[in-house]
């Protein structure tokens, strides 16, 4: 598994599959955000009761346990500029149906980018294949069910065009320029989307969801005596174009700007096994990838994840409670409901350093007899749901981050990060480390960059020995990959002190 930042995932408006078909009332749509009622979304991709509960009988008419549709129209716009100006920009629509079928262990999935009846039934029917007897469905119940809204938008992205956008990345550019005369080059970049989604199962529930999603980021590269650095900020969140600010603007150039002229006095530490501090925020990338995935229940499931056999047991010190949690207002990897239907939650993954729960979709739950987590996501509509983290953070401890630090005799202290993978199976992770600093003595003192930390996530989690009350949820544009799909995602931590991790000072 991995996670990266810097990435906007494209969502092309064609595939090898053929051409998205859109209903002619798309095509000029006003950007008015739809009414919150499933008539409304049920009009927006010309489908009724009648045609959801004929398509799902399709699905199911060989004897399937249960089928589920879900609806994706999704608006990508971005800009990016570079040398001064925006030289590119594009727009794409992603729309169609996704169809699951479940049959015991056994998922059948197709989808459509054709909304019609006719496309809809030969998709279904074309899921329904995983399974291989017959039945007759009659059609159940509908239950709507309207979630609660964790990303109200005030200005919908599909009301403010190009023209209103294209000056927050100027200014970013021309602050950084500004700022200091050591600037060879900016990468400013601005994407936001919005998704319409619409779901419909075999057990009648009904629920819809308007998601929209903006990140910016900006990249400064400075040369001092033949000397280059480049550091990135960005930022992300669930929100509409109120997000563009000024204040953010001269926030971000101002951290880059000082973060990149920072990387020329800093150095390569000392390779060998030492004490970590892992700053509080971005740091969270512990949780995320050493940790975080080996909670998520297919693995666990399948005995792929070495927390496979550690439910209820202790896995951490007392002080340590980890949460993953779809309800934070505004946040990257916020959910209103998750892409199999399910209300999302606050998920309690580690309580008093125990494992008390898995993150769960709708199999995994079955499986272990438990209520889903409202941890189902996929990536779009092409893609079958799978459990995924949403915002993964640990709580506050009882430490102070300048006790914790005064408490290092020998060690590193870590801020940025580009990225970092991980082993399921045997929990071994490496995390790329953009910048900290060397703590001597109890103190801060030596900048130092691009290098490696290595270590094993039950070891890490099990070695945390200090957990301060300063936690902080990155605001920062990470995606995450899993079985080729990618989720958008936040992280957070307080100041956290792990006894020992392997230190390398090579940039991979």
């Amino acid at each position: 598994m991995s996670i990266k930042r810097r990435e906007f995932i494209k969502i092309s408006g064609l595939t090898a599959a053929g051409t998205i078909i859109i209903p002619q009332f798309l095509q000029s749509c006003t950007g008015k955000p739809l009414s919150d009622n499933a008539g409304s979304y049920m009009n927006h991709f010309e489908v009724n009761q009648e045609l959801l509960h004929k398509v799902i009988s399709a699905a199911m008419e060989k004897g399937a346990d249960y089928a589920d549709l879900f609806f994706e129209h999704t608006l990508d716009n971005y800009s990016a500029l570079e040398d001064g100006k925006v030289n590119s920009a594009y727009s794409n629509i992603a729309y169609g149906v996704g169809i699951r079928v479940i049959k015991g262990e056994q998922t059948g999935y197709a989808y459509s980018e054709n909304v019609s009846p006719d496309a809809m039934l030969k998709a279904a029917r074309t899921a329904a294949n995983i399974a291989d007897g017959s039945s007759s469905v009659s059609p159940v119940r509908v239950n709507e069910y309207l979630a609660p809204n964790f990303y109200p938008v005030k200005q919908s992205w599909e009301n403010t065009v190009i023209k209103d956008k294209i000056p927050y990345i100027q200014r970013m550019n021309d602050n950084i320029f500004a700022a200091d005369k050591r600037v060879t080059k900016v990468n400013a970049v601005l994407g936001d989307s919005t998704s319409y989604i619409l779901f419909f199962n075999s057990e009648g529930r009904l629920v819809w969801d308007y998601r929209p999603m903006v990140m910016m980021y900006g990249m400064c590269i400075m040369e001092q005596n033949g000397q280059i650095e480049n550091f990135f900020v960005g930022r992300s969140n669930r929100m509409g174009s109120e997000f563009l600010t000024n204040d953010l603007v001269d926030e971000m150039s101002a951290e880059v700007v000082k973060k990149t002229a920072m990387l020329f006095t800093a150095g390569k530490p000392k390779a060998g096994e030492m004490e970590v501090v892992m700053a509080p925020g971005e740091s969270g990338i512990l949780l995320h990838e050493a940790i975080g995935h080996a909670f998520e229940a297919d693995f666990n499931r399948k005995n792929l994840s070495i927390f496979s056999d550690k439910m209820g047991k202790k896995v951490a010190e007392d002080f340590v409670r980890i949460a993953d949690d779809g309800t934070l207002p505004g946040r990257r990897g916020s959910i209103n409901i998750d892409d199999e239907g399910n209300p999302t939650q606050k998920t309690i993954i580690v309580d008093k350093g125990i494992l008390t729960s898995y993150m769960h979709d709708r199999i995994s739950s079955k499986y272990y007899k438990v209520e889903p987590t409202g941890n189902g996501r996929r990536q779009d509509f092409r893609n079958i749901p799978i459990p995924r983290m949403r915002s993964t953070y640990m709580e506050n401890g009882p430490h102070k981050r300048d006790e914790i630090i005064a408490s290092v005799k020998n060690g590193v202290y870590v801020e940025n990060f580009s990225n970092g993978e991980v082993n399921i199976g045997q929990g071994d992770f490496t995390f790329f480390v953009k910048f900290g600093y060397l703590i001597e003595d109890g103190k801060l003192t030596k900048p130092i960059k691009d290098f490696n930390i290595i270590g094993n996530g039950p070891q890490a989690l099990s070695d945390i020995v200090m957990v301060a009350d300063d936690m902080l949820i990155d605001g920062g544009v990470w995606t995450c990959g899993k079985n080729g799909q990618g989720a958008p995602n936040s992280m957070g931590i307080p100041t956290v002190k792990i006894r020992k991790l392997t230190v390398g000072g090579v940039n991979v």
